[in-house]
């Protein structure tokens, strides 16, 4: 049996550091993401049908948390980096198989002249150029269970802080980012167990660098700088 895995696309984001990224799909709606497929796979014949589904699973690699070192238990962000759990009991990017799983909202299949297909979808949590080993459509009837137990995840679900975006620094981004980026803000990219008063953190979204603070749990944008370089391409 063959058990090396075939890229067979890779998807674009805004998101070019992992700092920022959502910690789970579908967390941020406004977020965008283009998968193009690789090889053999730029292909309309490899995606006929898939406009027929509202949603898609994602499985792809975690390709910036190598470890050389296999643990049997990870220490959750949510949990404050202090209380260990099982690596099957969490979703750790740090796992025996570096594989990660994320449900998208399809939003449109693009076809460019040369008849290549591009998916873009929506609520992605993956970093720009991260690649996709396997797409399957989503089945609410078998995929969705509502009365399913989250453990800690369900506990931290509403998780979130107040942000406060001057509209002198928010009308410095274009207006059709704007929304992504506050609900990105919303959810906290600081890490749990590091939350440093005092400390200006920066987030880099879409080729600008989102410069903020925290004050008495509130966040402030303090500054917006334009990293935009001649590579960088924006998804839109």
């Amino acid at each position: 049996m063959n058990e090396k895995l075939i890229v067979v696309a890779r998807i674009h984001t805004d998101f070019p550091e992992k700092f920022g990224i959502p910690r789970q799909s579908g967390l941020v709606p406004s977020v965008r993401g283009e998968i193009h497929f690789e090889g053999e796979f730029r292909n309309p014949d490899a995606v006929r049908g898939i406009e027929e589904y509202s949603h898609l699973w994602l499985l792809w690699g975690f390709s910036k948390a190598k470890k050389d070192v296999i643990n049997l238990t990870v220490a959750p962000p949510r949990l404050g980096g202090k209380e260990r759990k099982g690596v099957f009991a969490t979703r750790s990017p740090f796992r025996p198989n570096s594989i990660g799983l994320s449900s998208v909202r399809l939003e449109e299949v693009r076809y460019e002249r040369n008849g290549e297909p591009v998916l873009v979808v929506s609520g992605a949590d993956m970093l720009d150029g991260t690649p996709i080993y396997d797409i399957k459509p989503y089945l609410p009837y078998t995929d969705a269970h509502p009365e399913a137990k989250g453990s800690f995840g369900e506990a931290h679900r509403e998780d979130g802080i107040k942000v406060v975006f001057p509209e002198e620094l928010k009308c410095k981004i274009p207006k059709d980012l704007q929304q992504a980026i506050l609900e990105v803000l919303a959810q906290d990219p600081r890490a749990a167990y590091n939350k440093k008063p005092d400390y200006i953190y920066g987030m880099n979204y879409a080729g600008y660098d989102i410069r903020f603070v925290v004050e008495e749990g509130v966040l402030i944008v303090r500054e917006i700088v334009d990293t935009h370089s001649s590579e960088w391409k924006r998804v839109k």
